[in-house]
């Protein structure tokens, strides 16, 4: 973690990714990025240069730049403001777009954004991406789910539950330690990845990535409650990590696996 003005740099487990946060009063000058930028302002206020002109931004506002787009930021006030910002390389959010659209295109047209539902897929971004357990299905879904609200499609047509998405529910419970693709999924069922991500959910009641955790807790279950010790009951269900394991335990469980092997 590196760290000036009150500005952090966070390690991200999502390949191409960078993750941001900050606390500070510092008054960025013009510059530029590579990457998709978007954030959220958590306290304090800021005015900033944009492609759009002059905008402001408060608490619970999203706030975005383009590659190459000149912008600036200072705060309102002496007291600063607190954001969350990820920087996202220009590859994956086109890759994500493509996904939903003939053109593969993409660009925020807004400045700062306030909408509490954009904002809550951002939030699932943001923790995926510092999360040392997160999965590649986890990362690609809950980037395609952020994207898909930014460029608001048309509402696309029900996918009917058919033998594909069954398929790879199959896939899943047959192997839930298996590191899958979202793409390698979706494209095994003939569907887009946004597609297959909401008729999953018809289908199971949870997003791909939830549905292969629970699987992966049930698993391990299994090995601990046969007596394998924890770390090798972990690597073998596909966590990162003994301490994983014990995150999802807690959470779909309501107990640890250590207190499960002490049954």
């Amino acid at each position: 973690m590196r760290q000036a003005r009150g500005i952090q740099l966070l390690r991200s487990g999502m390949p191409g990714m960078q993750v941001v946060v900050a606390d500070s009063a510092h008054a960025f000058g013009r510059h530029t990025h590579d990457q998709f930028g978007i954030g959220l302002i958590e306290r304090g206020a800021q005015k900033s240069a944009s492609g759009r002109g002059t905008v402001e931004a408060g608490p619970g506002d999203l706030i975005t730049v383009n590659p190459g787009e000149v912008h600036d930021g200072r705060p309102l006030d002496a007291r600063g403001r607190r954001w969350r910002m990820l920087y996202v390389d220009p590859a994956q959010v086109l890759d994500a777009a493509a996904d939903m659209s003939a053109t593969p295109a993409f660009e925020f047209h807004a400045p700062v954004l306030r909408d509490a539902a954009v904002a809550l897929r951002f939030q699932a971004l943001f923790e995926a991406a510092l999360s040392p357990g997160c999965s590649r299905l986890e990362a690609e879904s809950a980037l395609l789910v952020l994207v898909a609200w930014l460029l608001r499609p048309a509402e696309p047509r029900p996918v009917a539950a058919t033998a594909s998405i069954a398929s790879a529910r199959s896939r899943l419970d047959d192997d839930p330690a298996a590191e899958l693709r979202l793409s390698e999924l979706a494209a095994d069922a003939g569907l887009s990845r946004y597609q297959f991500l909401r008729a999953f959910a018809r289908l199971t009641g949870l997003p791909p990535h939830a549905y292969q955790v629970q699987r992966r807790v049930q698993l391990a279950r299994r090995l601990v409650l046969a007596g394998q010790g924890l770390a090798e009951a972990a690597a073998a269900s596909g966590f990162a990590d003994q301490s994983h394991m014990t995150r999802c335990f807690v959470r779909c469980l309501g107990m640890t696996p250590g207190a499960l092997a002490r049954l």
